[in-house]
């Protein structure tokens, strides 16, 4: 399988439908909120990501299918005095999965924090994503903690 890990342009039709159907696609299973995305929220996807100017958004290919994406947002450590890349969103299609491609996102992903003199690669992962805890093991993520929590206060 010939896998590739594009950075998306968001000027591209092609690009900005495989990214919305990806981000859909994950939505509605398990590892999201087992929900699609709502029509609001996919038709201001695009333009919210294009007017983000702390985004990487990468797409991965398959033998020429678009089988994954990571969305990632660039942020500042102020323990660190550096910046740091957040895996906000990680999605591989089922069919895809088990394959290396969420690996190949990661691997992506890093190489450009990295690049920007990162002191480190973050994301968060629900407790009940058992699958993609051992991803993010094998990659390097840790310690693990139940310490860690995530909340959110929604504003809408």
């Amino acid at each position: 399988m010939d896998i590739r890990v594009i950075e998306a342009d968001l000027d591209n039709a092609e690009h900005c439908a495989a990214l919305v159907r990806l981000i859909d696609g994950y939505a509605r299973g398990p590892g999201g909120q087992s929900a699609p995305i709502t029509p609001e929220a996919t038709e201001r996807m695009i333009p919210g990501l294009r007017r983000h100017p702390a985004r990487l958004v990468l797409l991965a290919l398959a033998d020429g299918d678009y089988a994954g994406a990571a969305v990632c947002y660039w942020l500042f450590s102020t323990f660190t005095a550096k910046p740091f890349l957040n895996v906000h969103d990680l999605t591989v299609t089922p069919e895809h999965q088990n394959k290396g491609i969420g690996t190949r996102l990661l691997t992506e992903a890093e190489r450009h924090a990295r690049m920007a003199g990162c002191a480190k690669l973050t994301l968060e992962v629900h407790a009940s994503n058992i699958t993609a805890q051992r991803l993010y093991q094998r990659f390097g993520f840790g310690p693990w903690s139940d310490a860690d929590l995530y909340v959110a206060k929604p504003l809408t």
